[in-house]
């Protein structure tokens, strides 16, 4: 494993800027990232994220700002930055027609590792993402999860210190990505950092221990998952009303008493307001019966990521399809 330079910050960053003819894809954006933690960079298609990611692998040049890895400066030594980071991208880099151990041993060829040591390698990541029966399988011939999990494989092959997942769990079904999101954790037990880009804001949830939430190129909240849910609230009050119909004039009276504007979930036919206090919400069920509105539930519960995204941002974190924020992918 490469030595590491004496700094407590695995990536430092500071106003990066990308842009493609004239958009701006990354629009003065700051991280820090500390040694030993899963960092989040939350935010829909087409926000930002890959693009940051690629110019802190040096993947792409930056086009403003500056960023160093472990200490090192991005621009001027980006040999030294690719010892130091190991890239998983949202879709497996690896041949189809050779077998999972081929992939890993020429993987491991390619990165300067004797043939002994990259076979030695291979068989030992191949055990450790549950991949020994595969071995001899043709990629063509994986499941998705399998996949994924020989391209997190591949790109543990030189033992970096730091790694890079960008959207790791695209596409795969609800317990491959519980499977990864348990191997994620594996690493960060074994001392890894790892910077983790998603849409998915169960995933920055269960994973992150901090988040920065990136909108349109721009960084516009960071935080640890507890501290972005208490930015939009203490609690969020969510109700549904007896008729849809009364969403509307039911809407007015919680903004009337809490002063604040409720989100509308037309399809649970209802709606969820922030409280700053918990007992707020009495007033607010108070309010609606004297104004004859007839409530079908009502709960009190602490935020969501969805509605600090909603909040922050004005949409859903899935909402972005501009085709042109597709570059910034």
């Amino acid at each position: 494993m490469t030595r590491l330079p004496d700094t407590d910050l695995a990536v430092a960053a500071a106003g990066l800027v990308k842009t493609f003819g004239e958009h701006r894809a990354v629009d003065q954006v700051d991280l820090e990232v500390r040694r030993g933690e899963v960092f989040g960079v939350l935010g829909p298609n087409g926000a930002g994220k890959t693009t940051t990611l690629k110019m802190l692998a040096t993947l792409l040049p930056m086009d403003g700002g500056e960023a160093r890895i472990f200490g090192v400066d991005v621009r001027r030594e980006p040999h030294m930055i690719r010892q130091l980071v190991g890239v998983t991208g949202q879709y497996a880099s690896v041949d189809e027609n050779l077998t999972g151990f081929e992939n890993l041993w020429l993987f491991g060829r390619l990165q300067g590792l004797s043939s002994a040591r990259s076979r030695a390698t291979a068989s030992d990541l191949l055990e450790r993402f549950g991949l020994t029966e595969a071995r001899d399988k043709q990629i063509k011939a994986f499941s998705g999860g399998m996949r994924r999990r020989l391209d997190l494989a591949a790109s543990l092959i030189s033992q970096p210190p730091l790694i890079f997942l960008d959207e790791p769990t695209t596409g795969l079904d609800p317990r491959t990505r519980g499977q990864m999101w348990d191997t994620i954790r594996e690493l960060i037990r074994g001392g890894s950092t790892v910077l983790l880009t998603t849409q998915y804001l169960d995933e920055a949830d269960q994973l992150a221990g901090r988040i920065a939430v990136i909108d349109r190129g721009r960084k516009v909240a960071e935080g640890t998952p507890d501290e972005l849910k208490t930015s939009v609230g203490s609690s969020t009050l969510q109700l549904r009303m007896s008729e849809a119909a009364d969403t509307a004039d039911a809407a007015s009276v919680v903004r009337r008493v809490l002063g604040e504007e409720p989100v509308l979930t037309p399809e649970a036919g209802g709606m969820n307001a922030a409280l700053a206090d918990a007992n707020r919400a009495a007033d607010v069920l108070i309010a609606l019966r004297q104004s004859g509105l007839s409530i079908a539930s009502a709960t009190v519960q602490k935020p969501t990521l969805d509605e600090v995204f909603m909040a922050i941002t004005g949409h859903a974190a899935e909402d972005e399809t501009d085709p042109q924020m597709e570059v910034a992918r």
